[in-house]
């Protein structure tokens, strides 16, 4: 750690020719490459095997233990004083482990004074890693958004600006509520910036010590930002630029700069939503080419799958055959516009195919008031700023039958990986991130570190159920939750993958006089409400994957005196760490709580090893339940298949957004 605060955020090579600062990450050599290979993957190992992380944060407890008793004896005048001089001291003396435990305390007692809590000794220990740019698994309830409370204010106090940054904006908007009193009681201002403010109050916004935001908005501001530094002409304007700011003079940024970012459950974002590029763009009406769009899909249904295209929904590829590229052809014949050229209209139709095939409703997208809106299918939500490019999202809302939508121009892209490389200090929390510590490790030189429980755990694992067919594991599913809840009025929490699974059960629940609940992306406005009863005694809620992050369920004195809440898999998702944190909804902060696979072979996880299925299929017949041994290999074995194809996709991605910039940086346009 460098000694001054400021010489710690602004370690690394930082960029110059921007209004504010952030980090440029070197573009290494072949050497560099092989040394950061080396060091992530033998010396680091090596070094946490010598010396655990666990033991290394646990420093700063006596350095907190040290100073608690005299914070906790100051009135808060005291308190306020204590954190007034506390920022002299940061900005001259930096974020040493004795420093650093006093303010800890003080900041621990804050919090007691303002809003009723004290930090866990796992908090300290929590918050002492992000503040050294670390990402921390802690357990699902163990308490996250109150650790990372502890650098945030540590390092706005040294006077930096700090984000925070989560999935939604209703986590954003309800952790800056509710952390704001405290934040407010060390003299420390706190904004939110969410979806549909105008860019004025954004840049306000900004301008406060903490700002609370999801990784969208601040991508977006980035880009925003970006394309107004690429319209000037050349260096000196930016450097008049940077003494109009150091005036107070009005710019166009919004940002302050890149300084120090928190990132609430960072799995998600560095890894599932890393899949895709954020692209800025302009939008172009469509309404013109809806007749070209209703051509292709009549074109596209009315060829032959396996005779005239094959198509691969693991990898969400369409291939045209010669047998189809001739028919279309023969069907454009005479036509003009696109169907003229060969290239554009085997791109149109092959477009279509994948509209038709690919794309499944209520799951991919749902159709709500005229509009296609698509399901983050890591959390079940809906992302209603979203849409896909190229035409796919109007040859989707053709297909459907909604009115058109305004096509996009790309401006401006960028994917995560590059984006949050560019913080001078970035952190990150999540209740799962070990199964891709590497992937974080190389991309985001992020230490992936394990913090100890608070309570120890109370979690049962119940054995694992295998139908052969979805109906059969359906009556299964139903005939459990009915016993759970009359012996005992334990409640019950139903995980499902798409919206459609989640109907589906929920029929069948119906049609056996189960009372329940369901949640899924058509009723994720009232997802608080729904998680906040799931609880109660005897309470039945069935749910997609937007149950599993951001949300807590708090149990009854009843409930857990009865064994707790119980949570019930009903399909493996292709990455393991979604499906931890479903199992991780129960048992939360030592309470007692239970879980419980119960699939069946025809899930599509199983897709990703249908030779294997098969096999285990055939071994099955006549069977009523599998081996759980024999399921769990044959699970592993297909999620293994779909983390490696997924990993691969985000390595491409990554890889396509360096190579862009770096072209892009050679003609003079990058937006370094």
């Amino acid at each position: 750690m460098a000694r001054h605060s400021a010489q710690l955020l602004l370690s690394g090579e930082v960029s110059r020719d921007n209004a504010y600062p952030e980090r440029r990450p070197a573009r290494l050599g072949a050497h560099d490459r092989l040394a950061g290979v080396l060091a992530r993957w033998v010396l680091h190992p090596v070094w946490h095997l010598i010396r655990p992380p666990a033991r290394q944060l646990a420093g700063i407890l006596p350095a907190v233990a040290a100073h608690a008793a005299a914070m906790q004896a100051r009135d808060d005048e005291g308190l306020r004083d204590a954190a007034r001089q506390m920022r002299k001291r940061l900005r001259r003396d930096g974020f040493g482990v004795a420093l650093v435990g006093e303010c800890f305390a003080l900041i621990s007692e804050a919090a007691h004074r303002a809003i009723g809590y004290r930090h866990y000794p796992s908090q300290f220990q929590a918050g002492w890693a992000l503040l050294q740019g670390r990402l921390v698994e802690m357990q699902t309830g163990e308490g996250k958004t109150f650790a990372a409370t502890l650098p945030a204010a540590v390092v706005a106090l040294a006077g930096h600006p700090v984000h925070v940054i989560t999935v939604n904006d209703y986590l954003s908007r309800r952790d800056a509520a509710e952390m704001g009193v405290f934040y407010d009681f060390l003299g420390l201002s706190v904004a939110v910036v969410a979806q549909g403010m105008e860019n004025a109050e954004r840049a306000a916004a900004y301008q406060h010590d903490i700002v609370y935001c999801t990784n969208k908005e601040i991508a977006f501001d980035y880009l925003r930002d970006k394309i107004a530094h690429t319209e000037r002409e050349n260096r000196v304007q930016l450097a008049v630029n940077r003494l109009d700011q150091a005036a107070g003079a009005r710019t166009p940024n919004v940002l302050r700069g890149l300084y120090f970012a928190i990132v609430d459950e960072a799995d998600s974002v560095f890894i599932d939503e890393a899949r895709t590029p954020l692209v800025l763009s302009a939008s172009r009406s469509a309404q013109s080419e809806q007749a070209m769009y209703a051509r292709a899909l009549e074109i596209a249904r009315g060829l032959e799958v396996g005779q005239q295209y094959s198509f691969d929904a693991r990898d969400g590829t369409v291939l045209l055959t010669e047998a189809g590229r001739a028919k279309i052809a023969r069907l454009c014949a005479g036509a003009d516009g696109v169907w003229r050229s060969v290239r554009g209209r085997e791109e149109l139709v092959a477009k279509a195919l994948r509209a038709l095939v690919l794309f499944v409703r209520d799951r991919h997208y749902i159709v709500e008031d005229d509009a296609v809106q698509i399901i983050d299918e890591s959390t079940g939500r809906t992302m209603p700023d979203r849409s896909w490019e190229h035409g796919l999202h109007q040859l989707i809302e053709t297909k459907e039958g909604c009115t058109l939508t305004d096509r996009r121009e790309t401006l401006a892209r960028i994917t995560y990986q590059r984006l949050f490389r560019r913080y001078l200090r970035l952190a990150g929390m999540t209740g799962t991130a070990q199964e891709v510590a590497g992937e974080i490790r190389a991309v985001f030189d992020l230490d992936v570190v394990t913090i100890p429980l608070h309570r120890p755990s109370r979690r049962r694992h119940m054995p694992l159920r295998c139908d052969l067919d979805k109906p059969a594991k359906y009556q299964a599913v139903a005939a459990m939750v009915a016993g759970m809840v009359a012996d005992g009025g334990r409640p019950v929490l139903i995980g499902t993958r798409s919206v459609a699974a989640s109907e589906e059960i929920s029929a069948v629940l119906t049609a056996h006089g189960i009372a329940h609940a369901l949640l899924n992306a058509r009723q994720d406005q009232a997802e608080a409400d729904i998680i906040a009863q799931a609880g109660l005694p005897g309470r039945v809620t069935v749910a997609t994957n937007m149950a599993g992050r951001g949300t807590d369920i708090r149990l009854s004195p009843e409930v857990a005196a009865a064994g707790g809440l119980h949570v019930v898999l009903t399909e493996f998702h292709e990455s393991r760490r979604i499906d931890r944190q479903l199992f991780g909804r129960c048992a939360r902060q030592g309470d007692a709580g239970s879980y419980q696979e119960m699939i069946s072979l025809d899930d599509d996880l199983f897709a990703y090893a249908p030779a294997a299925t098969a096999w285990v299929r055939r071994l099955a017949a006549g069977k009523r339940a599998l081996p759980p041994l024999l399921v769990r290999g044959l699970v592993r074995l297909a999620q293994y298949a779909a983390e490696r194809r997924a990993a691969e996709q985000r390595m491409r991605n990554f890889r396509d957004d360096e190579r862009m910039a770096t072209v892009l940086a050679f003609t003079g346009q990058a937006m370094e």
